[in-house]
């Protein structure tokens, strides 16, 4: 993955992020955004509002840049991998 140094990820508008009030998540490119749902559930602080905010965000840029996410929401995710 193309990592972000600080200074491009100052450049990013709060647009660009899954959860913008934080800047966490970007969204930039696709790769970007499969590792912000791998990361949905890590991140911290944030309401569910803010959450379904931030999927409806992840959704979006997948869709932009044409990245598969068969979750339709991110309840989903709690129990990936607990099958």
């Amino acid at each position: 993955m193309s990592k972000l140094n600080e200074e491009e990820k100052d450049e990013l508008s709060a647009a660009e992020f899954a959860f913008p009030k934080q800047r966490k998540e970007p969204l930039n490119d696709a790769k970007h955004v499969r590792n912000a749902v791998a990361r949905f559930n890590q991140v911290q602080g944030v309401t569910d509002s803010e959450r379904d905010e931030a999927w409806k965000r992840i959704k979006h840029a997948a869709k932009k840049f044409n990245v598969e996410v068969n979750e339709s929401s991110w309840h989903e995710l709690a129990h990936a991998g607990k099958r």
